[in-house]
C-alpha cells in the first residue's frame, strides 16, 4: 500500500534529522563572532542537534550573556590577534574538548562610498573579515592535521561574488575568503582536514540595519543561513550559497560587464548600499567603528 505523500515527506524529514544528529552528536564545535546573529543561531541549532558548542566574540559582555542563554562556554576573542585565537582554541579544548569543527563567522560590513572610508576602517574590515579567517583557519588546521581529522567552515558572503557599489571593501574581503578557503581545502583535504565556505545572502541581523531591500533583493532570517552551515558540517562541500537558491552567484564573475551593470540597475543594488539610513544604522556603525 502506497503511503500518502505527507507521510512520505514526514518520514524523509525524520530520516534527515536522524542522520544529522548522528553526524553531529558529541562533536566539539567552536564558533567565532557568535554573541549575535548568524553565529548565535548556528550555536543554537548545533546544540539542538547534539553538538558540544563553545562560542567566542570580541564583546565580552555580549558573549557572556549569549553563553549563559545557551548554556555553553563563552570566551572573549579578538580574531585579529593570533595570541587571542590560540587562547580561544586552548580554552575550548580545556573546557569542552579537542575542536572537531571551527566556524569562522566573525565579520563586519561597512557600507557607503569608498571615497569616504578612512584607512582605519579599511584595515579593520580586512583584518576581521579576511585576516581573522586566515588566522583562525591556520591555528585550527595545525591542531586538526596533527590529529588527522577536522573541519573548518568559513562564513563569507554572496557579496564575494557580486561586486557592488557601497560594499567595496567588504566585497574584496569576502572574495578573498572564498578563494582562500578553496585553496586551503585543496591543500589539506588529503591530510584529513576539510575547509568549506558558506556564502550567506542579506540576512536579518545588524549587518543590514538602515538598508532597504526590495522584492528582487530580499533578506532571509538567520535560521536559513544556519541550516546551510550545519548541513555543510554534515556533508562537507567546498562552497555553498545560503540559501542554496543563491548558488547562481558563482557564475557572476564570468558574465559580461554590461550584463552585470544592467542586473545591478534592475535589482537596485547599484544604490542600495550607498543610499542608506544613517540613523537606523547608527548602533551597528558605532559597534564596528564606522
Amino acid at each position: 500500500m502506497q503511503l500518502p505523500i505527507p507521510a512520505v515527506f514526514d518520514r524523509r524529514a525524520q530520516n534527515r534529522l536522524a542522520r544529522r544528529r548522528a553526524a553531529l552528536n558529541g562533536k566539539v564545535v567552536a564558533i567565532t563572532g557568535a554573541a549575535r546573529g548568524i553565529g548565535f543561531q548556528t550555536a543554537t541549532d548545533l546544540l539542538g542537534a547534539g553538538a558540544r558548542v563553545a562560542i567566542g566574540d570580541i564583546d565580552a559582555e555580549a558573549v557572556g550573556k549569549a553563553a549563559a542563554d545557551l548554556g555553553v562556554e563563552g570566551i572573549e576573542l579578538d580574531v585579529t590577534d593570533p595570541a587571542s585565537v590560540r587562547r580561544f582554541l586552548d580554552e575550548v579544548e580545556q573546557r569542552v574538548g579537542p575542536v572537531d569543527v571551527l566556524i569562522n563567522n566573525a565579520g563586519i560590513m561597512p557600507v557607503g562610498s569608498f571615497l569616504d572610508y578612512d584607512e582605519t576602517l579599511i584595515r579593520r574590515t580586512l583584518e576581521i573579515d579576511l585576516m581573522g579567517v586566515m588566522l583562525g583557519t591556520q591555528e585550527a588546521a595545525r591542531r586538526m592535521v596533527a590529529r588527522g581529522h577536522g573541519q573548518i567552515v568559513n562564513v563569507a558572503s554572496v557579496a564575494g561574488r557580486l561586486p557592488t557599489p557601497g560594499l567595496t571593501v567588504y566585497n574584496g574581503a569576502k572574495a578573498g575568503v572564498i578563494e582562500f578557503s578553496e585553496a586551503v581545502d585543496a591543500e589539506l583535504s588529503g591530510r584529513g582536514v576539510r575547509v568549506s565556505t558558506v556564502m550567506p545572502t542579506f540576512t536579518r541581523t545588524g549587518l543590514i540595519d538602515g538598508l532597504t531591500t526590495n522584492a528582487m533583493v530580499q533578506s532571509v532570517p538567520p535560521q536559513e543561513i544556519s541550516a546551510q552551515i550545519v548541513g555543510t558540517i554534515v556533508r562537507p562541500r567546498v562552497r555553498v550559497a545560503a540559501p542554496r537558491a543563491m548558488g547562481w552567484v558563482n557564475v557572476n564573475p564570468a558574465l559580461p560587464q554590461r550584463l552585470k551593470a544592467g542586473m545591478r540597475r534592475r535589482t537596485g543594488i547599484d544604490t542600495m548600499f550607498l543610499d542608506y539610513d544613517p540613523a537606523a544604522r547608527a548602533d551597528y556603525s558605532a559597534r564596528i567603528g564606522q
